[in-house]
């Protein structure tokens, strides 16, 4: 990792994510009632769960509405969703205020075109591994891992052992 990029990780206080293609896999499986049902990866669950507890906390910004998302959000204790946001620059000063940060203390991952607005306005913009070209372009680093199948878990490692939390997030575990 160059300077550069770990001047930005170091700067984070803050992660947003979108959710299809990111925190899952982007199969969206509708049962017979209509009702939709999306996978989400344990791994990635955990990593946000430990930058929760290294006092980063995460927010969910999606342009689709699910009654899956929120269940998932409070076990994963982030905190807050924005569903059916569009564009999704539309909770940024928002989120800025809240927080009391500036956006280069943000990092955003995304996948698709619906993203590109608020990968330019981030600090730290990631694209997950099977992110659209466009979204892979703007982004200041592309995980290994692919959407729902450990890409946050991998930025939150990233985050976390960067800025050295990732020893404090271990003893939690009595390692």
């Amino acid at each position: 990792m160059d300077d550069v990029l770990i001047n930005r990780v170091k700067k984070v206080r803050l992660l947003l994510l979108d959710v299809d293609g990111v925190l899952t896999d982007g199969r969206i499986i509708y049962d017979c009632h209509g009702t939709d049902m999306k996978f989400f990866d344990v791994h990635d669950g955990m990593g946000v769960y430990a930058l929760k507890k290294a006092g980063i906390p995460t927010i969910l910004v999606t342009a689709k509405g699910s009654r899956a998302i929120r269940p998932r959000a409070r076990d994963m204790q982030v905190a807050a969703v924005f569903a059916d946001v569009s564009p999704k620059t539309k909770i940024l000063e928002k989120v800025l205020r809240r927080y009391r940060l500036t956006t280069q203390e943000l990092c955003f991952v995304g996948d698709d075109l619906v993203d590109i607005c608020l990968m330019k306005r981030v600090g730290f913009a990631v694209a997950v591994a099977n992110a659209c070209s466009e979204v892979k372009s703007l982004a200041h680093y592309v995980t290994e891992h692919q959407g729902g199948r450990g890409a946050v878990r991998e930025v939150a490692e990233l985050i976390l052992k960067t800025q050295q939390k990732w020893s404090d997030i271990l003893k939690l575990y009595d390692l």
